[in-house]
């Protein structure tokens, strides 16, 4: 299982976003129970968010943001998906 970093901006409607957000957050829920989803969160400004994802492809974390809500209401205006390398972990000191 590899480690995905995603990046994602959003629309400039914070209204929309709002309105949205919580079934965002039932279907990130959701992969983080299926231990597909390891960390996720807005920026502060709410431009966008990022989300680490673990997979086995690229392929897989963009199928799980095309069922997102976020992605079927228009809220994400781009989507970033690179591989990625945990090196430190606070969480888990000495990993």
């Amino acid at each position: 299982m590899a480690m995905f970093a995603v990046m994602l901006t959003y629309i400039e409607d914070k209204d929309r976003i709002a309105q949205v957000r919580p079934a965002h957050r039932d279907h990130l829920k959701r992969q983080f129970d299926a231990g597909k989803l390891y960390h996720a969160g807005p920026f502060t400004d709410d431009s966008g968010g990022m989300a680490i994802y673990t997979a086995d492809s690229e392929a897989e974390v963009r199928a799980i943001l095309a069922e997102d809500p976020f992605t079927t209401e228009g809220i994400i205006t781009e989507a970033t998906v690179k591989g990625w390398e945990l090196v430190f972990n606070a969480a888990e000191p000495g990993t």
